[in-house]
């Protein structure tokens, strides 16, 4: 099964993610320009070689249903809402994702042009969001961010559905949410309480020693086990978004199966007890979240007539 190359691509400069809500009687026109989607990326992938653009789209779980009646997904599932004391991850659920990057912000732009003129009006854009590289691909709070997203060939291992699911091999279950971070509160502690709630040094992004690491640290909080002792992955394709006066984290997640990203966040919002939960929350909060599903190149060209 081909793949939608965005779904693995390597880190760009500039991103551009869409949001949208489909109009109900378009189905079979939304069919037909998904189906053609990756086929207009390709054109202008070529055009604008030096950008090193790719995309990809997917389809929001309350919506999948209705697009799509014949067949679905075998685990794909609402966005898994949670809320524990003060910490939330709301469900702000949207019918269709496309996330667009490279190295040019004015290709995004007129990729993104293209887009909305292809779908028209079978579907309204509901939220728009820039991301982009910050210095040498940190977040805005100053840590490199995705340092323990998988390499070479374990990226289709942890990102694309396989033989568990014949009829949607090379597809992937995405989550989203976009955090907005306190800066103005980060910024007021020292080096090393950033360090100790990150659990990485800051200049060198080494991660810091199981002893010295806190049990509340993120990087303590992100690596989760499943019942049978193996180690929870996701491939993050996130970037910083912002503004002078609101800065935050577009957070993607990218996984054969979506119990993966349930667990990491249930692990970052609940912990293990009220102390032992991922203190970053402290400083930033998600203000969005839903999930999708990104069919392979494959079965969306099924429907082209």
């Amino acid at each position: 099964m081909r793949f939608q190359r965005g779904l693995l691509a390597e880190a760009n400069l500039h991103s551009l993610y869409l949001m949208f809500n489909a109009v109900d009687g378009f189905e079979n026109e939304i069919r037909q320009h998904i189906a053609c989607f990756q086929g207009m990326i390709n054109q202008y992938s070529d055009e604008y070689s030096e950008a090193e653009l790719s995309a990809f789209i997917a389809i929001g779980s309350g919506y999948w249903d209705q697009l799509f009646p014949a067949a679905r997904p075998k685990f794909l599932q609402d966005f898994p809402a949670m809320e524990f004391a003060n910490r939330r991850a709301p469900h702000t659920p949207f019918d269709i994702f496309i996330h667009i990057r490279s190295d040019r912000s004015d290709v995004n732009h007129l990729v993104g042009t293209q887009v909305c003129n292809l779908f028209g009006d079978s579907i309204h854009l509901a939220e728009q969001v820039k991301g982009f590289r910050y210095l040498d691909g940190r977040d805005l709070m100053g840590f490199i961010d995705g340092s323990s997203n998988p390499h070479g060939a374990k990226r289709k291992a942890v990102a694309l559905v396989g033989d568990e699911d014949p009829e949607f091999a090379g597809g992937s279950y995405v989550h989203i949410q976009r955090y907005r971070h306190a800066m103005e509160q980060w910024n007021e502690l020292p080096n090393k309480v950033q360090e100790n709630i990150i659990g990485r040094d800051k200049a060198d992004d080494f991660e810091l020693k199981n002893r010295h690491q806190p049990a509340f640290s993120h990087c303590r909080r992100t690596k989760v086990v499943d019942e049978e002792g193996q180690a929870v992955e996701i491939l993050r394709q996130s970037m910083p978004y912002g503004t002078m006066r609101i800065q935050g984290q577009f957070f993607i997640s990218c996984a054969r199966s979506p119990r993966s990203f349930a667990l990491l966040l249930k692990s970052m919002i609940c912990g293990e007890d009220q102390y032992h939960y991922d203190r970053l929350l402290d400083y930033t909060r998600a203000e969005t979240g839903a999930a999708f599903f990104a069919p392979s190149v494959d079965f969306l060209r099924q429907y082209i007539s």
